[in-house]
């Protein structure tokens, strides 16, 4: 399936999980590995808020892209974030969803609040 990027320069995004590793066989503990570079995949939990809606989302980062810094409940940058729908039938019931992956995840800034007093 496609992949779509997603513009978050009107969002902000919270860190709500910490980096773990991510797991492709839950039977044997095995951890996700990248296709193409073979590097280990981490997740995060973030919220996701834009235009007064938010979202909770897990976003899958290599770990060579997890910055040093991060705090839970801190913004952060997702550059190169996508999502990829996906569907898949487990035990005869068909599930879908989408998947988000970034290049990375570093600490940002909470964005200047346009109805500040100077």
């Amino acid at each position: 399936m496609r992949t779509i990027r997603v513009e978050t320069s009107g969002s902000t995004i919270l860190l709500t999980e910490a980096p773990e590793p991510k797991v492709r066989d839950r039977q044997t503990g095995e951890i996700a590995k990248d296709a193409t570079s073979g590097e280990a995949l981490m997740t995060i939990g973030v919220v996701y808020i834009e235009d007064g809606e938010s979202s909770l989302i897990k976003v899958t980062v290599p770990e060579g892209g997890i910055s040093e810094g991060l705090t839970l409940g801190a913004p952060v940058s997702l550059p190169g974030l996508v999502a990829r729908p996906w569907e898949s039938v487990f035990n005869g019931q068909q599930r879908h969803g989408i998947a988000y992956r970034a290049a990375a995840v570093t600490p940002a800034a909470f964005p200047a609040s346009s109805g500040a007093a100077a």
